[in-house]
């Protein structure tokens, strides 16, 4: 996948480019085991290495964004598609049975391009928490679990990234027309005979699914670092992720 690639190569980029020149392959690889806990034999520092990783999970999520944050970024990803609220997806198998159901996958569309609108906030947060991380949280990183690094960003950015999509959202939403194509659709929706009152709020939904898009995609970045650290040059990789 191509951004599994850029922010494995960000970890070898990163690791080089903190030096004060250009070390040797051997010379990372003993400062890299230093972060661990082996031999401080290295010539680079365990600063170095910070910054090293601090450089990966730079490129990486900002990679992360540029996908999810463009046109069709969600709407065209199975996997992390925002669907309908589960109201609204009741509400559709209804109209469908008068020949509504086109209305709502309207509306469904216009969820995910406010998502794919918000998404680029998460960029400014993702490099202030890395930014502020210390040699302890990044040590922590290295020698945690496959989503160490996700859960970091979780942690020190997840609710901020709400807050900041909620007006994002809201706004985009309001541009999209989605809030007109709601209207449109329970307008005609509530002529159907017996048709069950339909509550949903697109904001909630919107941001709720578009931040577990956002770290999804984290998490599968640096699992393939860890779990596939050969296939990415990569001897710096396997003896950084490697001794877990």
């Amino acid at each position: 996948m191509k951004l599994r690639s850029q922010l494995a190569l960000g970890l070898v980029v990163g690791s080089i480019v903190g030096c004060a020149s250009t070390p040797q392959l051997s010379d990372i690889s003993a400062a890299a085991q230093s972060v661990l806990g082996g031999d401080a034999t290295g010539a680079l520092s365990t600063d170095e290495i910070t910054r090293g990783l601090k450089e990966a999970l730079a490129t990486g999520s900002s990679a992360v964004v540029g996908q999810l944050g463009q046109a069709n970024g969600f709407s065209a990803d199975p996997i992390i598609r925002i669907p309908l609220p589960a109201s609204l997806v009741k509400a559709r198998d209804l109209a469908a049975k008068v020949g509504l159901e086109g209305s709502f996958d309207d509306l469904e569309l216009k969820l995910n391009e406010a998502a794919e609108a918000a998404t680029p906030k998460a960029k400014e947060l993702f490099l202030g928490a890395i930014q502020s991380m210390s040699v302890d949280d990044a040590k922590g990183i290295l020698q945690g679990p496959e989503n160490a690094a996700t859960e970091y960003f979780r942690g020190e950015t997840g609710d901020t990234l709400k807050t900041q999509m909620r007006p994002i959202v809201d706004q985009a939403l309001a541009q999209v027309g989605a809030v007109s194509s709601l209207n449109q659709v329970l307008d005609r929706y509530n002529n159907i005979p017996f048709a069950p009152e339909v509550n949903a709020d697109l904001t909630e939904h919107v941001v709720e699914k578009g931040s577990e898009g956002i770290f999804y995609y984290l998490a599968e970045e640096e699992k393939a670092i860890r779990e596939n650290p050969l296939k990415r040059t990569s001897e710096i990789l396997q003896r950084v992720f490697g001794s877990q």
